[in-house]
């Protein structure tokens, strides 16, 4: 299992949706640390802790563009990806923009 901290591995200040919006971006993160494991069935724990706090536009491109980006849905994504927070509130939010990605594309 492969096991992330976004504050350690990637930034305490992340930001932004896409990588011309900055090297801290959503996609940025998704693609560098989460497409690959995901897209070879590996067991990830994110943990979302220690960062200066997460916009919305992070946090959706982040994860909600697994289910664009790879084309899997919520259910295959969530057996794959542990969220680790001590905000609960956060976890799901990330979830609901999962929830929602997986509902565009079952519909798209």
């Amino acid at each position: 299992m492969l096991k992330i901290n976004i504050a350690k591995d990637f930034t305490r200040f992340p930001s932004g949706r896409f990588r011309k919006n900055g090297s801290t971006s959503g996609e940025a993160f998704r693609q560098d640390f989460l497409e690959t494991p995901i897209r070879n069935g590996e067991q990830i724990t994110v943990e979302l802790d220690g960062t200066i706090g997460y916009g919305s536009s992070f946090l959706e491109e982040a994860f909600g563009g697994l289910v664009r980006s790879l084309k899997i849905q919520a259910p295959k994504i969530k057996t794959l990806l542990t969220l680790e927070s001590s905000d609960s509130t956060l976890v799901e939010e990330i979830n609901g923009y999962i929830e929602d990605a997986s509902r565009l594309l079952k519909n798209g």
